[in-house]
Protein backbone atom coordinates (compact mmCIF):
# COMPACT_ATOMS: atom_id res chain seq x y z
CA UNK A 1 0.00 0.00 0.00
CA UNK A 2 2.79 2.71 0.61
CA UNK A 3 4.78 2.01 -2.57
CA UNK A 4 1.17 2.30 -4.43
CA UNK A 5 0.20 5.80 -3.06
CA UNK A 6 3.68 6.96 -3.14
CA UNK A 7 4.33 6.00 -7.04
CA UNK A 8 1.23 7.16 -7.52
CA UNK A 9 1.49 10.51 -5.72
CA UNK A 10 4.83 11.53 -5.52
CA UNK A 11 6.36 9.18 -8.37
CA UNK A 12 3.66 9.99 -10.60
CA UNK A 13 3.89 13.69 -10.59
CA UNK A 14 7.81 13.25 -10.91
CA UNK A 15 7.28 11.86 -14.09
CA UNK A 16 4.92 14.01 -14.89
CA UNK A 17 7.13 17.36 -14.24
CA UNK A 18 10.19 15.29 -15.78
CA UNK A 19 8.26 15.21 -19.48
CA UNK A 20 6.46 18.48 -19.07
CA UNK A 21 10.05 20.57 -18.25
CA UNK A 22 11.34 20.07 -21.40
CA UNK A 23 8.28 21.67 -23.54
CA UNK A 24 8.16 24.01 -21.11
CA UNK A 25 11.82 25.19 -21.45
CA UNK A 26 11.37 25.06 -25.48
CA UNK A 27 8.25 27.17 -25.07
CA UNK A 28 9.98 30.02 -23.58
CA UNK A 29 8.91 29.16 -19.79
CA UNK A 30 5.18 28.17 -18.62
CA UNK A 31 3.75 27.09 -15.07
CA UNK A 32 3.38 23.86 -13.06
CA UNK A 33 0.65 23.23 -10.02
CA UNK A 34 0.99 20.89 -8.00
CA UNK A 35 -1.88 19.27 -6.11
CA UNK A 36 -0.60 18.68 -2.45
CA UNK A 37 -3.00 18.00 0.39
CA UNK A 38 -3.67 19.88 3.86
CA UNK A 39 -2.28 16.34 5.02
CA UNK A 40 1.01 17.48 4.45
CA UNK A 41 1.01 19.77 7.47
CA UNK A 42 -1.57 18.46 9.60
CA UNK A 43 -2.78 14.96 9.27
CA UNK A 44 -4.51 12.27 11.42
CA UNK A 45 -3.46 8.85 12.18
CA UNK A 46 -3.64 5.57 9.75
CA UNK A 47 -2.59 8.11 6.68
CA UNK A 48 1.21 7.41 6.90
CA UNK A 49 1.74 6.54 3.40
CA UNK A 50 -0.86 9.76 2.25
CA UNK A 51 1.15 11.72 4.21
CA UNK A 52 3.92 11.27 3.12
CA UNK A 53 3.43 11.55 -0.39
CA UNK A 54 1.81 14.83 0.08
CA UNK A 55 4.87 16.55 1.55
CA UNK A 56 7.06 14.86 -0.54
CA UNK A 57 5.28 16.96 -3.04
CA UNK A 58 5.75 20.38 -1.34
CA UNK A 59 9.71 19.22 -1.29
CA UNK A 60 9.35 18.30 -4.77
CA UNK A 61 7.69 21.62 -5.96
CA UNK A 62 10.77 23.67 -3.95
CA UNK A 63 13.65 22.13 -5.43
CA UNK A 64 11.93 21.66 -9.10
CA UNK A 65 11.06 25.87 -8.68
CA UNK A 66 14.83 26.58 -8.09
CA UNK A 67 16.36 24.13 -10.68
CA UNK A 68 14.16 25.70 -13.14
CA UNK A 69 13.50 29.34 -12.05
CA UNK A 70 16.32 30.34 -14.82
CA UNK A 71 13.93 28.48 -17.61
CA UNK A 72 10.98 30.78 -16.32
CA UNK A 73 9.11 28.29 -15.37
CA UNK A 74 7.21 28.94 -11.95
CA UNK A 75 6.06 25.28 -9.92
CA UNK A 76 4.09 26.02 -6.92
CA UNK A 77 2.10 23.77 -4.97
CA UNK A 78 -1.70 23.85 -4.38
CA UNK A 79 -2.30 22.48 -0.82
CA UNK A 80 -6.30 21.99 -0.86
CA UNK A 81 -7.96 20.91 2.44
CA UNK A 82 -10.91 17.96 2.44
CA UNK A 83 -13.08 18.73 -0.68
CA UNK A 84 -16.43 17.31 -1.34
CA UNK A 85 -15.48 14.90 -4.45
CA UNK A 86 -16.52 11.82 -5.77
CA UNK A 87 -13.07 10.31 -3.56
CA UNK A 88 -14.07 11.81 -0.66
CA UNK A 89 -17.81 10.63 -0.73
CA UNK A 90 -16.59 6.83 -1.55
CA UNK A 91 -14.09 6.77 0.91
CA UNK A 92 -16.55 7.49 3.58
CA UNK A 93 -18.25 4.83 5.43
CA UNK A 94 -21.93 7.35 4.57
CA UNK A 95 -21.02 7.14 1.02
CA UNK A 96 -23.81 4.39 0.05
CA UNK A 97 -26.62 7.16 1.44
CA UNK A 98 -28.54 8.76 -0.96
CA UNK A 99 -27.44 11.78 -2.08
CA UNK A 100 -29.78 14.43 -0.14
CA UNK A 101 -28.82 12.41 2.84
CA UNK A 102 -24.96 11.53 2.79
CA UNK A 103 -25.39 15.59 1.73
CA UNK A 104 -26.76 16.36 5.39
CA UNK A 105 -24.87 14.03 7.42
CA UNK A 106 -21.65 15.19 5.80
CA UNK A 107 -22.14 18.87 6.71
CA UNK A 108 -23.20 18.00 9.93
CA UNK A 109 -19.70 15.58 10.16
CA UNK A 110 -17.74 18.90 8.36
CA UNK A 111 -19.18 21.66 11.34
CA UNK A 112 -17.77 18.88 14.29
CA UNK A 113 -14.62 17.57 12.10
CA UNK A 114 -13.51 20.91 9.95
CA UNK A 115 -11.73 22.87 12.00
CA UNK A 116 -12.32 26.57 10.71
CA UNK A 117 -15.01 26.95 8.30
CA UNK A 118 -16.42 23.92 9.36
CA UNK A 119 -17.38 22.67 5.73
CA UNK A 120 -15.95 20.62 2.84
CA UNK A 121 -14.11 22.61 0.08
CA UNK A 122 -16.10 23.35 -3.08
CA UNK A 123 -14.46 21.58 -6.23
CA UNK A 124 -14.95 24.69 -7.72
CA UNK A 125 -13.11 26.36 -5.33
CA UNK A 126 -10.03 24.67 -5.61
CA UNK A 127 -10.29 24.92 -9.32
CA UNK A 128 -10.64 28.67 -8.87
CA UNK A 129 -7.68 28.76 -7.18
CA UNK A 130 -5.36 26.36 -8.99
CA UNK A 131 -5.89 28.80 -11.90
CA UNK A 132 -5.00 31.82 -9.89
CA UNK A 133 -1.93 29.70 -9.31
CA UNK A 134 -1.57 29.59 -13.05
CA UNK A 135 -2.00 32.97 -14.15
CA UNK A 136 0.66 35.19 -15.36
CA UNK A 137 -0.71 37.32 -12.75
CA UNK A 138 2.25 36.63 -9.78
CA UNK A 139 5.48 36.38 -12.33
CA UNK A 140 7.02 36.34 -8.39
CA UNK A 141 5.03 33.24 -7.32
CA UNK A 142 7.34 30.09 -7.33
CA UNK A 143 8.04 27.16 -4.97
CA UNK A 144 5.56 28.47 -2.46
CA UNK A 145 2.99 25.91 -0.89
CA UNK A 146 0.15 27.61 -0.77
CA UNK A 147 -2.44 26.72 1.46
CA UNK A 148 -6.79 26.61 0.80
CA UNK A 149 -7.99 24.70 3.57
CA UNK A 150 -10.89 26.83 5.10
CA UNK A 151 -8.50 27.01 8.24
CA UNK A 152 -8.13 23.52 8.71
CA UNK A 153 -4.16 23.42 9.33
CA UNK A 154 -4.49 27.07 11.19
CA UNK A 155 -6.01 24.53 13.80
CA UNK A 156 -3.55 22.46 13.68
Amino acid sequence: EFDRVLNTNLRGTFLAMKYEVPHLIRGGGGTIVVTASSNALATDSSRAAYTASKRGLVGLVQSAALDYASHGIRVNALVPGTTDTDLVRNASPIGNLPDDAYRVAMKQWAQSNVPGMGRLATPEEIAAFALTLASPEFPYLTGAQLVIDGGKTAHA
